[in-house]
C-alpha cells in the first residue's frame, strides 16, 4: 500500500476555548496553545486539529463564522496565529484547521447583504423560500431543536438553518459561493496550514425542491415534532468535493477528514477513496450513537459491547484496501470516552482509560486524541442547568420538557452522560486553582476532580495514562503491522472481551481488551502461546495458555519466532 504521512500520523484535537488561557480572561487562546506545544511534543503526536478560531459571535462556540480570514478577538490576533503555526512546524508537527462551510454566522457580511433585499447580489448565497400556508416551507427540523426554517420579516421569506437560527445554510448550488469558499481555503493553504477537518461536510448538498417545485417532506418518526431533512449525502455532495479537490486540495500536501453524519461504509468508500479524488478519511457516527433511544442521544443507556464490536469491526473490514478509517472515541461534540465506554470511578478510571486507548490505537486508521483524553479526563457532574453552556443541550431541555417527553431532573442526568459540555470543561493542567487553566474565572466550570486528574501529576508518574498514550503513539512508529495490518475480530459473541488480530505479511498482533470490572478468562490461540507483550495496562511478565484478565485489562501481543 502506498503510504501517505497522514496514514502513520496521530492527531490531537484542541478545543481552544478550553485548552489554555494566557491572559486571565477565563477563555483559552492561541498564545495559551503556543505555551503548551512542548507538552504535545512530549506526548508524541504528529498533527494538531484546531477547532474554529475564526471571527465569530459565538452562538455555537465558533462554529458560526462571521469572517473566515480573521481570528476571534477572544483568541488573539493573526500575528498570534502565525507565531503558533511557526511553533508547531518548528517542533515537527502539523496543523489541521476546522473548515465550517455548510453555514456561516448570521453576522457574516454575505448574510447581512443576503437578507437586505430580494435583488441583492448576495441573495442566492443562502437558501431562501416562501412560506406554505402562512407557515414554514416544510416540516424540516434543526439539529439544535425546532424548525430548520427562520422567518425574516424584511423580505417576508424563510431561510434554511440546519443548526442554530443564527447559522444560515450556504447555497452550494451557487457557483459564486463555491468560488468564494475555495478562494478562502486556498488563502489558508498558502499561509502554510497542513489540512482541513470539514464540519458536517456531508450536508452541503440539499435535496430540495422536488420535481414538482414542492419541498420533500421530512422523514417523521412517531412522536417527532419535526422531520429529519435527510440532507446527509445529498445528490451533488461528491461533485462538490471533487471540485474542491481539483481546485484546492490536490494542489497542496494536505490531510483532509470530513465529518459525515449519516455516512455508511459504502458512502465512505466514495468520500475517502484511496484514489484521492475527494477526502483522505471521514468521521462516522455509528459507534458514538450506540444506545440512542426515543429521545435520540438524550438517554442514560450504556453501550452494548457486542454492538460496539460489530460496528467497529464493520468499518475496519469493509474499508480495508478501499478507504482509510478515522479512529476516535471522543471529541468536542461527544462526552468523555472513559465515562461513555469505560469506567470513570476513581478505582477504575485510569486503567479503563488505558484499555480504551489500546483497543482504539491498535486498529487500522488514523487515531484522534481529544484534549485531556490522554489524561483520562472524565465527564463532569454538572450540579444544575446554570452550569450548562451548550446551545444543543439547552435547546433540548426546553423542547423536550415543554413537550412533556421528559423531566428537567431526567434531562440533567442525560446531559451528565451525553452532553457536549462534558468535553468542554477546561483542560486539567495541575492541582492549582482552576486546574491551572486560567488565573481568572473560567467560561465554563472546571471538573472538580482536577486535583486527582491533571497533567502535572501524570507527567511525573511513569505509570500514568499520559505515559501509556506516549508509549502507544511510539509503538505506531515502530510497528508497521499497527498501521497497515489486516483486521480480524475474534470472540464476536463475548459480552465482556473485545479481541482482534492484525496481520501484515509474517507479522501478527493479538489485542485483548476486558471491558468489565470483573476478572475474565481467555484461552490464547495456539499461535500466540509463544508471544511477547507489546503493551499492557497491568504488570505482566509471562504470557501463555489460558490467562486471567484483570478488570479493564488490555494486552497487545506480538507473535514470536518470525
Amino acid at each position: 500500500m502506498k503510504t501517505a504521512w497522514w496514514n502513520e500520523a496521530v492527531v490531537y484535537q484542541i478545543y481552544p476555548r478550553s485548552f489554555m488561557d494566557s491572559n486571565g480572561d477565563g477563555i483559552g487562546d492561541l498564545n495559551g496553545i503556543t505555551s503548551k506545544l512542548d507538552y504535545l511534543k512530549e506526548l508524541g503526536i504528529d498533527v494538531i486539529w484546531l477547532s474554529p478560531v475564526y471571527q465569530s459571535p459565538n452562538d455555537d462556540n465558533g462554529y458560526d463564522i462571521s469572517d473566515y480570514q480573521a481570528i476571534m478577538e477572544e483568541f488573539g490576533t493573526m500575528e498570534d496565529f502565525d507565531r503558533m503555526l511557526a511553533g508547531i512546524h518548528e517542533r515537527g508537527m502539523k496543523l489541521v484547521m476546522d473548515l465550517v462551510v455548510n453555514h456561516t454566522s448570521d453576522e457574516h457580511p454575505w448574510f447581512v447583504e443576503s437578507r437586505a433585499s430580494m435583488d441583492n447580489p448576495y441573495r442566492d448565497y443562502y437558501i431562501w423560500r416562501e412560506g406554505t400556508d402562512g407557515k414554514e416551507p416544510n416540516n424540516w427540523g434543526s439539529c439544535f431543536s425546532g424548525s430548520a426554517w427562520q422567518y425574516d420579516a424584511a423580505t417576508d421569506m424563510y431561510y434554511l438553518h440546519l443548526f442554530s437560527r443564527r447559522q444560515p445554510d450556504l447555497n452550494w448550488e451557487n457557483e459564486k459561493v463555491r468560488d468564494e469558499l475555495f478562494s478562502m481555503m486556498d488563502w489558508w493553504c498558502r499561509k502554510g496550514i497542513d489540512g482541513f477537518r470539514m464540519d458536517v461536510i456531508s450536508l452541503i448538498s440539499k435535496p430540495l425542491p422536488d420535481g414538482s417545485g414542492r419541498f420533500l417532506d421530512g422523514r417523521m418518526q412517531p412522536g417527532d415534532l419535526y422531520g429529519d431533512p435527510g440532507c446527509a449525502n445529498g445528490p451533488r455532495v461528491h461533485e462538490y468535493l471533487q471540485e474542491m479537490n481539483r481546485r484546492v486540495l490536490s494542489r497542496y500536501d494536505l490531510m483532509t477528514v470530513g465529518e459525515c453524519a449519516g455516512v455508511t461504509t459504502e458512502e465512505a468508500k466514495r468520500y475517502a477513496s484511496l484514489d484521492g479524488t475527494e477526502l483522505n478519511m471521514v468521521f462516522q457516527f455509528e459507534h458514538v450513537e450506540l444506545g440512542d433511544g426515543e429521545l435520540g442521544k438524550w438517554t442514560d443507556r450504556r453501550v452494548d459491547l457486542k454492538e460496539f464490536k460489530q460496528i467497529m469491526s464493520k468499518w475496519q473490514t469493509e474499508l480495508s484496501g478501499k478507504a482509510w478509517n478515522s479512529l476516535y472515541l471522543s471529541n468536542h461534540d461527544q462526552p468523555r470516552s472513559v465515562s461513555r465506554f469505560g469506567n470513570d470511578s476513581p478505582k477504575y478510571q485510569a486503567v479503563s482509560a488505558k484499555m480504551l486507548a489500546t483497543c482504539l490505537h491498535m486498529m487500522q486508521g488514523t487515531p484522534y486524541i481529544y484534549q485531556g483524553e490522554e489524561l483520562g479526563m472524565t465527564n463532569c457532574e454538572f450540579p444544575s442547568f446554570e452550569e450548562i453552556r451548550d446551545i444543543e443541550s439547552l435547546n433540548a431541555v426546553k423542547e423536550l420538557t415543554e413537550a412533556g417527553k421528559t423531566t428537567p431532573e431526567e434531562m440533567l442526568r442525560f446531559i451528565r452522560l451525553r452532553g457536549r459540555d462534558n468535553a468542554r470543561t477546561p483542560m486539567q493542567w495541575d492541582n492549582s486553582p482552576q486546574a491551572g487553566f486560567t488565573k481568572g474565572e473560567p467560561w465554563i466550570m472546571v471538573n472538580p476532580n482536577y486535583t486527582r486528574i491533571n497533567a502535572a501529576q501524570e507527567l511525573a508518574d511513569l505509570d500514568s495514562v499520559f505515559h501509556y498514550y506516549k508509549k502507544l503513539i511510539a509503538l505506531r512508529r515502530q510497528e508497521t503491522v499497527i498501521v497497515h495490518g489486516a483486521y480480524q475480530l475474534l470472540e464476536p459473541e463475548s459480552e465482556s472481551l473485545f479481541v482482534y488480530t492484525r496481520t501484515y505479511g509474517e507479522e501478527k498482533l493479538l489485542v485483548i481488551c476486558n471491558f468489565t470490572e470483573h476478572e475474565e478468562e481467555y484461552q490464547l490461540p495456539e499461535e500466540f502461546e509463544e508471544s511477547s507483550i507489546l503493551i499492557g495496562n497491568y504488570p505482566r511478565k509471562n504470557i501463555g495458555g489460558r490467562i486471567c484478565l484483570k478488570p479493564y485489562e488490555a494486552l497487545a501481543l506480538k507473535r514470536n519466532g518470525l
